[in-house]
């Protein structure tokens, strides 16, 4: 991932992405090389001079003012996750090293996490599974500790056959990482995980070009479970207190329906099938693709 000019790119794929009849333009005058706005419309809505925003997008001016952000943010029409998003690309942050800090689930949680009796699991920022419970487990190997949801999804065939939307499933996921990320693209183990899947998966790259930030809460998954069938489950993230950036996330069904009987039902599977999987991961643990201590 290029750190090099973070605001001047999110800008440009946003201005890209951006009709002009999204924002009361009509088609202009000549060819247009893109279908989104050109600098100089961005540059009139937002009540800033051409050249200013020719120096952001370029990177020779990174950091404007809020005032002028916000105005951005109306012309291409963000929301306020990608504002914010935008506004921490453009803030200056300390190039002193961060000593990378153990992550460690509370106990509390993993008590919590035994009793739930529907999948549930712990990431970090990374998308790293940190503790999950058997349900989860049932519901996709690839919910175990130590791997990671953003590599499963976009480089396991048998994950992606898990959701029936699964474009749809991915645009979510990776706006959720850039989301979580809060605009600190020059952190390493964030390049080093896009740098991978950038290289491995072309989808991947994509999405993640489009600068797109979502942070969906509440959304209802629509899974396939080789076993059980369809599932419409609801996925709910609850951020765990005093872990920063740790997010504890349960699947469930509403009471009555058929994917309640089918969640039941692998619940069954689930405590009959031999499990020694360990809830969580241990200090030291290999079966990380990025360690944590």
């Amino acid at each position: 991932m290029d750190a090099t000019n973070p605001l001047g790119d999110f800008l440009r794929a946003r201005r890209e992405q951006t009709r002009p009849e999204d924002v009361g333009l009509g088609p202009g005058v000549g060819l247009r090389r893109v279908p989104g706005l050109r600098r100089e419309e961005v540059a009139m809505l937002a009540g800033i001079s051409a050249d200013y925003y020719l120096r952001l997008e370029q990177g020779r001016e990174r950091h404007p003012s809020v005032q002028v952000l916000d105005a951005l943010a109306g012309v291409l029409r963000l929301d306020p996750e990608a504002t914010a998003y935008m506004i921490g690309l453009s803030r200056a942050r300390s190039r002193r090293a961060a000593r990378p800090a153990a992550e460690r689930v509370p106990a509390s949680i993993l008590h919590l996490l035994r009793q739930l009796s529907m999948p549930a699991f712990v990431q970090n920022r990374y998308l790293d599974i940190l503790a999950s419970n058997p349900m989860a487990r049932a519901l996709s190997p690839n919910l175990a500790p130590g791997a990671n949801r953003l590599r499963a999804v976009f480089l396991d065939q048998a994950e992606r056959e898990l959701f029936r939307d699964w474009r749809q499933a991915m645009q979510s996921v990776v706006g959720q990482m850039r989301a979580d990320s809060g605009g600190a693209t020059d952190d390493p183990r964030l390049t080093a995980l896009v740098g991978e899947l950038s290289l491995k998966s072309d989808c991947f790259r994509q999405l993640w070009a489009r600068h797109e930030v979502r942070r969906r809460e509440g959304i209802v998954s629509r899974l396939h479970h080789p076993e059980v069938g369809d599932l419409d489950l609801y996925c709910d993230k609850l951020a765990v207190a005093g872990a920063d950036g740790q997010l504890l996330v349960i699947y469930h069904a509403e009471p009555g329906t058929e994917s309640a009987r089918s969640l039941a039902l692998l619940g069954s599977i689930a405590a009959s099938s031999a499990d020694d999987v360990p809830d969580s991961l241990r200090p030291g643990d290999p079966a990380r693709l990025y360690p944590l201590e």
